[in-house]
């Protein structure tokens, strides 16, 4: 893995702030619909007369909720922390911050990940950042975490 060029050290202020939704692409949603009607299609032949509807009043529904619930996870630097999804990590504790190439992304979330670290990964958001935690009492070493715009996460993370 490579050092991003802007690494530094732990950031303070996060006085810019970065807000990014990691959304499920729109045309994601014409598969699953497809899916969910095949799938309501093999209850409708299993059934006569209204029950064979109740299968795609089941799964067309739970299929898009799906989805949409996948790309309801947040990425946010403000208030003086990083958040991402429900977890937080105050700025003070915020060390060395690194843009994972793409080449190197395998290797970062399989044999070189720590059990312990903090993964927020989402296969559809392709730049993966690390973000090291030094709070002392914190067992999880670091964050790993998908965002779209690692740059203007490292310039909300004071980089």
């Amino acid at each position: 893995m490579s050092e991003h060029p802007t690494a530094h050290r732990a950031a303070t202020s996060g006085a810019s702030g970065f807000d990014e939704r990691l959304s499920v692409p729109l045309w994601w949603y014409l598969p699953a619909l497809a899916v969910a009607i095949l799938l309501g299609a093999e209850v409708h032949m299993g059934y006569p007369g209204l029950r064979s509807w109740i299968g795609y009043a089941m799964t067309v529904p739970l299929c898009l909720i799906a989805l949409f619930w996948l790309g309801r996870a947040r990425v946010r630097v403000a208030d003086g922390e990083l958040r991402v999804g429900d977890a937080a990590l105050p700025l003070r504790y915020v060390g060395r911050v690194e843009v994972v190439a793409k080449a190197d992304k395998q290797a970062a979330l399989g044999p070189e990940l720590d059990p312990a670290a903090f993964l927020m990964h989402r296969a559809w958001v392709g730049p993966v950042v690390r973000v090291e935690v030094t709070d002392p009492d914190d067992p999880t070493p670091y964050w790993v975490v998908s965002v779209r715009e690692p740059e203007r996460l490292l310039e909300a993370l004071g980089r």
